[in-house]
């Protein structure tokens, strides 16, 4: 095998992607190129020390014949992809023939441009090295266009981190695939001290996310559920609340609404804001939580592998998927965002859970240890598809 290049990174300022190339680097356990998207991002937050950072996105000739080309296709077709791509091309050059490209962007093709990532790894297929598609989730109705299936079918192996997508898969014919959890199940732990109004074990940590706000029925539907959830549980139980955020993107920054959330109960003395940190010392803090309800999928992850009991709102085949997985249902474990229709239903949720809560929590700490370990198999999977 030759060099290892971890590519569709946009940059650690969203923990979720850190924590994958943590943990993808600890399962390699070498130090290989990361082509990030923010690079600023990631020495923020101290990933050069187990990556060697090169910027994803570099300038490029527009006198060019990429651009030429790219340049005709946007003003004749409409087609924007190809310009898209053209920042990727010269950090690209650094891929030769033998070398391992793997995508680490889990749920790149669960968004709308996703033609672009078809179009990128086109571009590197093209530079003669092996590709994988590590821990991804795939929504069915991208199993729809031919375009994307054929794509698929370029990669050396698949790694699903869930089996609903790994039955898609399977069920479009390919047989590069396999399944294994989300590599960010096996996060090490770095614990911080806990903020005034955190009370360990006793405090219920609560995420949300505009990108799920995005996908509400009606506006303010989801902050007001996280209102009356806070609520809930400040008059019926003597629970504490931690806000925690896991994007600092700029423009989806879990940070604008739960600042609202905090503001409007920062009086009771019972709610704590947690600040931007790491991926590893983010995951100390849910590990300290009581329960958990939260919308990113990689602070959820935090959650159910520590044996947190978990409520998520979902809004993807992902995290369906792995609440199938781990508990073989998504009934009471994720409530879709496109389902809520009235400001009390994250509340009614949430109180199944807390009445269930002993059930859940043994649930976990019966298949978390088997769960994290087969995180391990896409080591092995790597190997064998990629030094044939």
């Amino acid at each position: 095998m030759g060099e290892i290049f971890l590519y569709n990174h946009g940059g650690s300022g969203n923990h979720g992607c850190e924590a994958l190339i943590r943990t993808i680097c600890m399962l390699l356990e070498d130090k290989p190129t990361l082509f990030s998207e923010a690079p600023d991002q990631d020495v923020q937050y101290d990933l050069q020390n187990i990556v060697q950072i090169c910027p994803a996105i570099q300038s490029y000739s527009r006198v060019s014949p990429d651009f030429l080309k790219a340049y005709l296709q946007l003003k004749i077709q409409g087609n924007y992809f190809p310009m898209d791509i053209l920042p990727y091309k010269q950090s690209l050059k650094m891929i030769k023939k033998g070398d391992v490209e793997l995508s680490v962007g889990g749920d790149i093709y669960c968004y709308e441009d996703y033609p672009k990532f078809i179009k990128l790894h086109e571009v590197i297929c093209n530079r003669g090295c092996k590709t994988v598609l590590i821990g991804c989730s795939l929504d069915e109705k991208l199993f729809e266009d031919p375009v994307f299936v054929e794509d698929m079918r370029r990669y050396d192996y698949i790694s699903a981190r869930e089996s609903l997508t790994y039955r898609l898969l399977e069920k479009a014919g390919l047989d590069n695939i396999g399944y294994a959890p989300d590599t960010a199940f096996a996060l090490p732990i770095e614990q911080l001290p806990l903020p005034e109004g955190f009370q360990e074990g006793n405090t219920i940590g609560l995420n949300v996310s505009p990108l799920v706000e995005r996908k509400e029925r009606r506006k303010g539907l989801v902050f007001f559920n996280y209102e009356m959830l806070i609520q809930w549980i400040l008059e019926n139980t003597d629970c504490s609340v931690a806000l925690i955020p896991h994007v600092v993107w700029k423009d989806n920054d879990d940070r604008t609404i739960l600042g609202k959330l905090y503001e409007r109960f920062r009086e009771t003395g019972r709610v704590a804001m947690i600040p931007d940190c790491n991926c590893m010392q983010l995951k100390g803090y849910i590990s300290r939580c009581r329960m958990f309800v939260g919308a990113r999928t990689h602070a959820t992850i935090a959650a159910y592998s520590t044996c947190v009991p978990t409520l998520v709102l979902g809004y993807s085949i992902k995290s369906r998927g792995i609440a199938t997985d781990l508990f073989g249902t998504e009934e009471h474990y994720v409530v879709p965002v496109e389902k809520l229709q009235e400001r009390e239903d994250l509340t009614k949720a949430f109180s199944w859970m807390w009445r269930n809560e002993a059930v859940v929590r043994k649930r976990l700490e019966t298949v978390m240890p088997e769960y994290v370990e087969r995180t391990k198999d896409v080591r092995n999977k790597i190997a064998y598809f990629c030094d044939r």
